[in-house]
C-alpha cells in the first residue's frame, strides 16, 4: 500500500513541478504590487493638485466678493537695478 501511496505522491509533485502555474502566480503578483505603487504616487499626486484646485477656488469666490488677489507679485514689481559699484576705479 505505501508503494502506491509513494508513487501517487510522485506522480503529483512531477505534474506539479511541470506546470507553470506558481510562476504565473508569481509574476502577476509582483506586477500587481508594482501597479499599486504606482497607484499610490498618482493618488498623492491628485490629492495635491485637488488641493489647491480648492485654494483656488476659494480665491475665485474672495475676488467675486471684491477682495484683492492673494497670489504671486507681480514679475515687474520684483526686478530691481543692478548696479556695478564693485569694479575700482583706475586712473
Amino acid at each position: 500500500m505505501s508503494k502506491v501511496k509513494n508513487y501517487f505522491k510522485r506522480l503529483w509533485k512531477a505534474l506539479w513541478d511541470s506546470t507553470d502555474l506558481d510562476e504565473k502566480a508569481e509574476a502577476a503578483l509582483k506586477e500587481a504590487k508594482a501597479r499599486i505603487a504606482e497607484m499610490k504616487k498618482e493618488l498623492a499626486d491628485v490629492k495635491k493638485a485637488a488641493k489647491n484646485v480648492v485654494a483656488q477656488s476659494k480665491d475665485v469666490i474672495d475676488a467675486a466678493k471684491g477682495k484683492k488677489r492673494r497670489g504671486k507679485k507681480p514679475l515687474n514689481k520684483n526686478k530691481k537695478t543692478k548696479t556695478n559699484n564693485n569694479k575700482s576705479i583706475k586712473k
